[in-house]
């Protein structure tokens, strides 16, 4: 059993990296898909930010390729792949899903997030660089597009806070799941660079024009680095 898991996990970390070439390209909730649509929310990181998924999909294929040859009845990895296997499975139709309706792509990635995050937590530490690291940052950066999702969604059904409100929300949301995930596995500062990278993004997007959501981002982008400083002085 734990061989069939090792070959699917290689097998969905495949199809999840070319689903992209089956599906309508995806760069943000369509106009028409929500009622007060959402053109450039501030949650939103900068577009050149999306390229990083090119580095966790070979990553992840990578990893996996390699869980097959040497690691298919390790019952560590074992562990670490279930989880994985279910955010990976919703995660190969989510741009056809994400194109056909902003709820259900908000519920898949919140999905993702959470059993990528649970697949980190399992994760050994032995091959730290062919497992671990490439979950943490896939984890970490669902877990920054879970926000942007819920924050985008919310102000497009003009739920109480608006954009610039629902932009602050998800700021703070990802910075309180990530430092509590860090906590779980400080071992992983991988995960802590997804969110980094992404709060850069927000910062490109917005600079001055909406600068409170730009300095919320920067400090964001200090208190993750000074955990990552604090946790190598121990």
């Amino acid at each position: 059993m734990k061989h069939i898991i090792a070959y699917l996990t290689l097998v969905l970390s495949l199809a999840f990296a070319f689903s992209p070439l089956f599906t309508e390209p995806f760069t943000g909730f369509a106009a028409d898909q929500l009622p007060y649509p959402q053109i450039d929310p501030p949650i939103q990181p900068a577009g050149y930010a999306f390229a990083i998924w090119g580095l966790i999909y070979a990553w992840l294929i990578v990893s996996a390729l390699f869980g097959v040859i040497a690691r298919a009845g390790n019952d560590a990895w074992s562990a670490a792949r279930t989880p994985l296997i279910a955010s990976l499975a919703v995660g190969v139709p989510w741009l056809a899903i994400a194109n056909a309706s902003v709820i259900w792509a908000t519920i898949a990635i919140i999905w993702m997030a959470v059993f990528a995050i649970l697949a980190l937590l399992r994760a050994p530490k032995q091959d730290r660089w062919l497992f671990q690291a490439p979950l943490a940052l896939y984890a970490g950066w669902l877990t920054a597009a879970s926000w942007v999702s819920i924050g985008s969604g919310m102000a497009g059904y003009g739920i109480v806070l608006g954009s610039f409100g629902w932009a602050i929300t998800g700021i703070l949301g990802a910075l309180v799941v990530a430092l509590l995930v860090f906590r779980l596995r400080p071992s992983a500062p991988e995960y802590f660079v997804s969110i980094i990278w992404a709060l850069i993004g927000i910062i490109v997007a917005n600079g001055s024009d909406v600068a409170a959501v730009s300095a919320l981002a920067a400090l964001g982008i200090a208190a993750l680095t000074a955990a990552l400083w604090l946790k190598r002085q121990v």
